[in-house]
């Protein structure tokens, strides 16, 4: 028994770095833990330290509270480091400000190498903090058709290219059963980094990282726009109903009043679905051959 020990406690180990690995977690930010509750009790001290050297009177259940000092500004100065030895974080607040921010910063951009500039140096959404890479688009300047899903995975992540992992292999297959190639076809995210363990995308998090797309959409200006999902179509399209209701129904997106600013779109399952719901790729089928024909138009 105690010589099963060792080969037991290593595949013990070795489990549970997968498990960190397929959560996000791959990756040191120090040799020792942080203990945060030394630093609280430090801290906690210190301020009593100096309550009791000024001869300050403690603040009464009914007396007001006394007043917090404001935040800095986002981008108002480098960000100060405590007392453990971590560097603190600069944590953005998606509000309205922050999304016309993104929208200005979006709208300046003049080209899709532009676009991918402006966005590696937007720091105005928090899952960059956390994602290896910037995952920007893939496929030529202009493409006839565009695709949308929703944010990179653990693959995407990691090579800085969309729909490079199991669900970009099976849509490579998808283009190529109605004749496309990949290379041919442009493909985005809503969400340009990874969120961490693959969660989805909260909607702030798409609010903020709309304007891009949104612009890329733009520049690339599609014969047709595909939305692959749920969360692309709703954050796209505007869709209220759910993917099953909406898939193979054609709409438009229009960025512009004028007639060359509205494309024709429509939303489909996304490839990872169809990985985990193999039965449903009879839908899929349905859809790829729709647009087929509408590419043929």
């Amino acid at each position: 028994m105690s010589a099963e020990t060792p080969l037991l406690t290593r595949d013990a180990a070795i489990a549970l770095l997968e498990w960190y690995r397929e959560a996000g977690i791959d990756a040191l930010l120090e040799e020792r833990p942080r203990d945060r509750f030394a630093e609280t009790a430090a801290e906690s001290a210190a301020r009593q330290s100096a309550a009791g050297a000024s001869g300050a009177k403690p603040v009464a259940r009914n007396d007001p509270a006394p007043e917090r000092a404001s935040a800095p500004a986002p981008g108002s100065g480098p960000a100060s480091e405590p007392s453990g030895g971590f560097p603190a974080i600069r944590v953005a607040v998606p509000d309205d400000l922050a999304v016309a921010d993104a929208r200005e910063r979006a709208r300046s951009a003049e080209s899709l190498a532009e676009l991918q500039e402006v966005l590696a140096a937007f720091d105005g959404c928090n899952l960059r903090i956390s994602a290896k890479t910037t995952v920007f688009g893939d496929g030529p300047d202009v493409a006839e058709l565009m695709f949308v899903g929703e944010a990179p995975g653990r693959e995407e992540d990691i090579a800085g290219v969309p729909f490079v992992g199991r669900s970009g292999q099976l849509l490579n297959r998808m283009l190529e059963a109605i004749g496309l190639e990949r290379e041919a076809v442009r493909v985005t995210n809503t969400v340009p980094w990874r969120p961490p363990g693959n969660r989805p995308p909260t909607p702030a998090e798409t609010q903020i990282c709309l304007p891009f797309v949104q612009r890329q959409i733009e520049l690339v200006r599609p014969k047709i726009l595909v939305c692959l999902g749920s969360p692309a179509a709703k954050a796209i399209l505007g869709a209220q109903e759910g993917i099953m209701r909406i898939r193979g129904k054609w709409t438009h997106y229009s960025f512009g009043l004028e007639a060359n600013q509205t494309i024709a779109a429509t939303a489909m399952l996304h490839p990872a679905y169809l990985l985990r719901q193999p039965a449903q790729k009879r839908l899929a089928w349905r859809d790829l051959i729709a647009l087929k024909a509408r590419l043929a138009e």
